[in-house]
């Protein structure tokens, strides 16, 4: 079990590094091309690329150092909350099915990690 979850947060924090470090260093008027971009500002933007990379490092770094190893399921919960709001932003734009389906699936993955590893902080298992 433990490899399985190791093996989805090495997935999610390759994918929210890369989402992240899109939204917040890219120059905004590439973003802005973006349809679920356009209705937000600068900062919201930015802020969620920041959200992202954080969220991300979030879900490896206190399980490798064993320290704070509870932030690492309150990280994996926070991306699933973002990601729920991303799926309802799409959704709202009628932005293509593909993109809200996908946001699911990422809330599905990181709730799987959160539960996994709560239940490794309660010695379930």
């Amino acid at each position: 079990m433990n490899i399985a979850l190791w093996i989805l947060a090495g997935a999610m924090t390759l994918a929210f590094l890369a989402a992240g470090f899109m939204k917040a260093f890219r120059p905004i008027a590439e973003v802005k091309k973006m349809p679920w971009a356009q209705p937000m500002s600068d900062a919201q933007i930015r802020a969620i690329g920041a959200a992202e990379i954080l969220g991300a490092l979030g879900l490896v770094i206190p399980q490798a150092t064993g320290i704070s190893t509870w932030l690492t399921p309150l990280a994996a919960i926070c991306l699933a909350i973002l990601m729920a709001g991303a799926a309802a932003t799409h959704v709202r734009l009628k932005d293509p099915r593909s993109a809200a389906v996908t946001t699911r699936v990422l809330m599905a993955v990181l709730i799987v990690i959160a539960a996994g590893r709560i239940l490794g902080l309660l010695g379930l298992f």
